[in-house]
Parts: structure tokens; C-alpha cells; sequence
């Protein structure tokens, strides 16, 4: 069921679902939204789902006035699961998302069980990726300023992109151009802190399970090891022939594997 949550400074957007005690929150990459978690869903049913877009994403309140660097957005987090009273929480997010949720474990340890990070940014790669290489020539792998940097974006995301119905892929391109501009914005604010959860690794306490696509071109797979050696308590799985966003590409084998880790969590 889709939810909106009123923050001090936004509005929020979020599917809430599922029917167990204990609580999922999963959080989306940079330009993405709480859509991106709808195939791998259906298979954690067996919890509590809260699934928002986070601030100045999806169907949340977008304003040019306010910061959404990490500090500021797992701030608004904080305030989302608060007034959902949701109490201590598993938290899983991909890329971005997964980045600010090692952040806010990190920050809030309190509130935490385990942590999921799915292609997590916020490491420097040993290796660079394609993005990366396109970033040192100059290039922005991340504006989408036409169909074709959107076509090059999800060729780069994906090993096999999956379906999508031609209304909805057109629905999906035509919103991410028309975003571009506010996505630039947040872009410059969160890219000096690329690399920043690498020096906070070691302050993650609870279970987390490094979970990777071994064909991501856009955060290379060995950011994994680097990942391993800041973090007390993980466990690693890789999928082969995946990509970026493995709860989109291989929605089954990634919640199988993330049921896996929370099953195996102490009581």
C-alpha cells in the first residue's frame, strides 16, 4: 500500500506491505525509487515491508532550497522510522541506498539488526568500473540528458536488462530526463562523499551481508574486498551474471540469499 509520511522539510512516499513482527526497510540507489524493489517484495513477505522514495526521488517532495548529502538524508530516514514508531529494523539498500545504509548504522546503532548492502557505493574501487573510466575522461555517467544516455545508463546497469512493457519504459525515460536537472543538484551535493562510508565500516556492529552483482559496470566487484576488511561481521554473496541492481535483474536469487542471512541471525 502506497503511504505518504510527513517530514519537517518533505513529504514521503512509501509502500508499506508484508505481515511479520520484524521489519524491512530498503532503500533505493541515486535516481532511483521505491518501484526499483517491487519484484524482490513479493518474496519477503513474510516481514514488515516499508519501502520509501527517499527525499528529492520518485513520488517525495523535491526542493531546491535544502541539502541531500548523507548526513542530511539519513537525518530525514531517522525522522521516517520514528514516526512510523517501527522500533529496531533490518535496513538493505542498493547503491546510494545502500551507501546511506550503512551510513545510518553507523550514525544510529540503536536502531539497527543487520544491514543489507546490494552493490553498495561509498568505497573506492581497487579496479575502476566502465562509470568510473567515464569519469576520469570527463563524462557524467549519470546525467540523462537524452534517450541515449538513458539507453547507455541501462545497458551499463544490467547484464541482461530485464522486460519492461513499452508504456512503462517510455513513462521511465521520459520522467528520469525530466528529473535530470534537479538529479544534477543532488549529484554535486552527495559525490564529495563518494568514498566516506569506507572510514566508517569498522562502526557497523551488526550482521551485514555484502551482496554483489559480479558484472557491475558501474561500481566494480572489487569494491567487495575492501567492503570485507572494514566490516566486524558480513557475510558475502556474489551473483554471477548480474549487474548493478541485482533486486531488479535477479529478484528471486537476491531475496533468496538475503532470506538466507536473516534466517542465520541470532535470536
Amino acid at each position: 500500500m502506497k503511504k505518504t509520511a510527513h517530514l519537517h522539510d518533505h513529504a514521503i512516499a512509501y509502500l508499506e506491505g508484508g505481515s511479520g513482527y520484524e521489519t524491512i526497510v530498503l532503500l533505493h540507489g541515486f535516481a532511483g525509487n521505491k518501484d526499483h524493489w517491487l519484484a524482490m517484495a513479493p518474496y519477503l513477505r513474510d516481514y514488515h515491508l516499508v519501502i520509501p522514495d527517499l527525499a528529492g526521488h520518485g513520488e517525495s517532495s523535491k526542493r531546491e532550497d535544502v541539502k541531500y548529502d548523507t548526513l542530511q538524508q539519513i537525518g530525514r530516514l531517522h525522522q521516517l522510522v520514528r514516526q512510523l514508531q517501527l522500533g529496531r529494523f533490518h535496513l538493505a539498500g542498493n547503491s546510494m541506498g545502500g551507501m546511506f545504509s550503512g551510513a545510518y548504522a553507523a550514525r544510529y546503532p540503536q536502531d539497527v539488526i543487520s544491514v543489507g548492502l546490494f552493490n553498495a557505493a561509498g568505497v573506492k574501487s581497487p579496479d575502476p568500473s566502465d562509470a568510473d573510466e567515464m569519469i576520469a575522461r570527463g563524462e557524467n555517467p549519470l546525467s540523462l540528458a537524452s534517450e541515449t544516455d538513458f539507453a547507455r545508463l541501462a545497458t551499463m546497469a544490467f547484464f541482461k536488462q530485464p522486460f519492461t512493457p513499452y508504456p512503462l519504459k517510455r513513462l521511465s525515460i521520459q520522467t528520469t530526463l525530466a528529473n535530470n536537472p534537479f538529479n544534477q543538484k543532488m549529484l554535486q551535493e552527495i559525490s564529495p562523499e563518494a568514498h566516506r562510508l569506507e572510514a566508517d565500516l569498522p562502526k557497523i556492529q551488526v550482521p551485514t551481508l555484502i551482496l554483489w552483482g559480479a558484472d557491475d559496470r558501474i561500481l566494480n566487484i572489487s569494491c567487495v574486498p575492501v567492503f570485507e576488511a572494514g566490516l566486524k561481521n558480513h557475510q558475502t554473496v556474489i551473483l554471477p551474471h548480474c549487474g548493478h541492481m541485482p533486486m531488479i535483474e535477479k529478484p528471486r536469487k537476491t531475496a533468496n540469499a538475503y532470506l538466507a542471512f536473516l534466517k542465520g541471525l541470532p535470536s
